[in-house]
């Protein structure tokens, strides 16, 4: 297989399924590689993380879930990756099914004094910033259209949400949270 051939396949397993990446190709380049060629194709590279020389000071970890096809009758199978963003040095790095991969791969950069990492409030995404430093060395933001998705579900008048909503604005987190203290939800 020629170099360029095999970076089309990649290319193409990258973005669709290896069945859909098969067809892709045969479209793009007239040749027939199958789909578990193209999956034998993606686990043998070793997809090296950046390794950046400055601080890192600012990250953004994320991630979801993945459908697994599975056979006919059978339900569906899902599987989780994470994906992080150092913000200053425009590196990502990314796991499918392996938090450990971008804990070690943030941890063994050079870390600010104190890290801000933002994140949208899944116990999984928080659980692994947890793992970034020492709780004393991070400040942890809540992304802003999570905050204000979980601020809606907790309900009440319009008049308290938005009220909430321009404390939390300014930075008043006590006094956002006061405003629900009656609240049951």
């Amino acid at each position: 297989m020629s170099p360029y051939l095999e970076a089309c396949c990649l290319r193409a397993s990258a973005c669709v399924s290896y069945e859909r990446a098969a067809e892709d190709v045969k479209y793009a380049t007239g040749i027939e590689v199958s789909k578990s060629v193209q999956q034998r194709l993606v686990h043998r590279q070793n997809f090296e993380l950046p390794q950046t020389q400055s601080t890192v000071e600012e990250l953004s970890v994320d991630g979801g879930n993945i459908r697994i096809r599975t056979p006919i009758g059978k339900p569906s199978d899902w599987k989780g990756y994470k994906a992080v963003r150092l913000h200053n040095l425009q590196a990502h790095a990314a796991s499918f099914q392996e938090n450990s991969i971008v804990i070690n791969w943030v941890n063994n950069q050079p870390l600010a004094p104190i890290l801000t990492c933002l994140g949208d409030g899944h116990d999984g995404i928080w659980n692994i910033i947890r793992e970034f430093t020492p709780e004393h060395q991070r400040r942890e933001i809540l992304d802003w259209f999570h905050l204000m998705e979980n601020l809606h579900k907790v309900g009440g008048s319009i008049l308290r949400i938005n009220k909430a909503k321009s404390l939390l604005w300014q930075g008043k987190v006590d006094d956002a949270i006061a405003c629900f203290a009656d609240c049951t939800r």
